[in-house]
């Protein structure tokens, strides 16, 4: 029998051994199954003739197998890793510093990484099974996690993890990043205090959440801020008033949906002073625009668009689609509601940067008026990064909120 047939074989036994002395009536800690774990290693270990180094591995592997996301959870430890990709039992990508790489570990059967999708999907009151195939989930560090079963996955159990840093990623991260300049946080910041309504626009993976978390520091601490979600992925900080709110599926049993559109409505009766909605990207979008359009300045969102033109149409879209209005009142709801869009990218050399901040003047002769602030000009590469620098063109021209709030235009 050779080595990795010996650990094998060892690690099985280990796990079974532990799953049956395990006491289902009641609450095991994990310090407990760590304890057993280890003097079955020490046992086993020198009846498999193991090493030290195969023994460490062991232990650790055979608890993360019965306690935690298998071979996936080295992977979430990491921050190094930005996003797990699983297709299937034996394929599994990772991204780091925005390259995806195939990872040489897998799950051993499908049963396991059926087991491990069901634990992620029961921690956070969702269900996911052939008659509901498709869900959406959070781990408990705050990583957003989709899952896609068959029929609609055909290669096997899908698992897509976006991992977010476990210290939330300031606004000087990003001017540090190359994310954007110092003038234009600071622009930023006297616009989140002063209350203007801010929409982050961008393509998947070009750092929305986290310019979103960023730019929540700057909310006073004084307000009461209602977040959105439809899978609670934020991290705000330092909000002593924050209420998190997040919608629910239906389910089996007869609990009904509930959309951001009913979380929207309620939120208004919950005396918020800015609401933050994770992501608009449907018929929500109409409840959004009453809300900012009704006194609840300074609230944040985030949208899926390639420039923030694009993002404008396509908000038009998303309120068509809850409501039927002339387009010329939904452009108008449009350009009343939404004060400043920052629009972030990822370029070619994987970075991720605020292209443009564009304000939204007004609407006019049945089109909205947008005026750029800052734009993103680029200078050329060096050894492989895209250099440049975010050059402002402009200034603020509705300046009545930042007079209001004492804070002054320069």
């Amino acid at each position: 029998m050779g080595d990795l047939d010996r650990y094998e074989e060892c690690r099985e036994q280990i796990s079974n051994i532990v799953r049956q002395k395990i006491d289902l009536s009641r609450e095991v800690e994990d310090s407990e199954i760590q304890d057993m774990i280890d003097t079955l290693v020490v046992q086993m270990g020198r009846k498999y003739a193991l090493s030290l180094a195969q023994r460490q591995e062991l232990g650790k592997s055979v608890f993360y197998a019965i306690r935690k996301l298998d071979v996936l959870q080295e992977l979430v430890d990491s921050d190094d890793v930005t996003e797990i990709m699983v297709n299937g039992t034996d394929n599994i990508f990772v991204e780091k510093a925005g390259c995806i790489y195939k990872w040489d570990k897998h799950f051993e059967t499908q049963e396991k990484l059926e087991n491990v999708i069901q634990q992620i999907v029961a921690k956070c009151n969702r269900v996911v099974n052939e008659a509901l195939p498709i869900a959406d989930a959070r781990l408990e560090n705050g990583s957003r996690v989709n899952i896609v079963l068959a029929p609609v996955a055909l290669n096997g159990p899908i698992i897509t993890i976006r991992r977010f840093p476990e210290h939330p990623i300031s606004m000087q991260d990003l001017i540090r990043f190359g994310s954007l300049s110092e003038d234009a946080a600071t622009v930023l910041e006297k616009l989140v205090i002063a209350g203007y309504n801010i929409f982050i626009s961008g393509g998947t993976g070009s750092g929305k959440t986290t310019f979103l978390n960023a730019l929540s520091h700057y909310i006073p601490r004084t307000e009461r801020v209602i977040t959105i979600e439809d899978s609670a992925e934020l991290q705000l900080q330092d909000i002593p008033n924050l209420v998190r709110l997040e919608t629910r599926n239906a389910n089996m049993d007869g609990a009904r949906e509930i959309t951001i559109r009913d979380l929207l409505k309620s939120s208004l009766r919950m005396r918020p002073d800015r609401l933050i909605i994770g992501e608009v990207r449907g018929s929500e979008a109409i409840d959004m625009l009453q809300a900012l359009n009704t006194g609840h300045d300074g609230s944040l969102s985030t949208g899926h668009a390639n420039s923030s033109k694009d993002m404008l149409t396509r908000l038009e879209t998303m309120v068509l689609m809850g409501m039927e209005l002339p387009l010329a009142a939904v452009r108008r709801q449009i350009a009343s509601g939404v004060d400043i869009i920052v629009h972030l990218s990822r370029l070619r050399d994987k970075s991720r940067r605020v292209l443009e901040i564009v304000e939204v003047i007004g609407f006019e002769g049945d089109e909205i008026i947008t005026a750029p602030i800052y734009q993103f000009q680029e200078f050329g590469e060096e050894k492989g990064r895209v250099t440049g620098d975010l050059v402002k063109v402009g200034k603020i021209t509705h300046t009545l909120k930042l007079q209001t709030s004492g804070l002054i235009q320069d």
